[in-house]
């Protein structure tokens, strides 16, 4: 069974009393393990595919299964559960907490897990490590750069050890350097931790980092290419 099955789905909004439609019968299905990039100008639907395989909305039509549930079906409770179970999240815009440090922020997600006091420490101090980010823990996000909150982001996302992690244009208010610098790492944690790892972009320097692109344009699957 595939971690990601998306079957038929259609998305929908009004805007004005006018029906707008942001996707349109769309079917994918994303293995295991697997760096999969949703590529397209903006207003082709990338990331309203996104934002439905992560559970963060709801789909007019169709069927999305993720490791085997169908989000559509559960509550509130059992959905954010769920997600916070399941999933990692990086934002274009990082949505680091500004009043707590970056020790706090990785922790964060294993709070909602009730992870022991102990364990917690550990899985922040490896994965802040592993970021280039030890040392930094007691620092306030304010004073760090975008490329380490990045970073700071990429270690919450990774913490839960999830089966998926979703990144929504995650390179898109860095430089180009910077940028290049934190796909190649989530390239590399996704080696290592053996995450799903499916991300949305407009820039082909970032697609590369992905082993599969699926192109949208309208809506719909134009294109699914293995990249090697």
């Amino acid at each position: 069974m595939s971690l990601i099955s998306v079957r038929g789905v259609e998305k929908q909004y009004v805007l004005e009393k006018t029906k707008m439609t942001a996707l349109t019968r769309v079917s994918l299905d994303i293995e295991a393990g697997e760096r999969v990039c949703l590529m397209g100008p903006s207003g082709s639907g990338k990331s309203t595919l996104l934002n439905l395989i992560g559970c963060l909305d709801k789909a007019s039509g169709g069927q999305i299964f993720i490791d085997g549930e169908d989000g559509s079906r559960l509550s509130d409770a059992r959905l954010s559960a769920f997600r916070n179970r399941t999933m990692g999240f990086i934002f274009q815009n990082f949505n680091l907490i500004p009043v707590l440090s970056v020790f706090a922020n990785v922790e964060y997600p294993l709070l909602l897990q009730d992870c022991p006091a102990r364990e917690r420490k550990r899985r922040v101090e490896e994965l802040l490590e592993a970021v280039g980010l030890a040392g930094f823990g007691r620092r306030s996000p304010e004073r760090l750069s975008g490329g380490q909150r990045q970073r700071v982001a990429v270690a919450r996302a990774l913490v839960t050890r999830p089966k998926l992690v979703i990144a929504d244009e995650p390179t898109s208010a860095l430089d180009h350097a910077t940028g290049q610098a934190i796909m190649a790492l989530m390239t590399e944690l996704n080696r290592t931790a053996g995450s799903t790892l499916v991300f949305a972009t407009h820039d082909p320097s970032v697609a590369r980092y992905a082993d599969r692109v699926v192109t949208l344009a309208d809506g719909a699957v134009v294109s699914d290419r293995r990249t090697a």
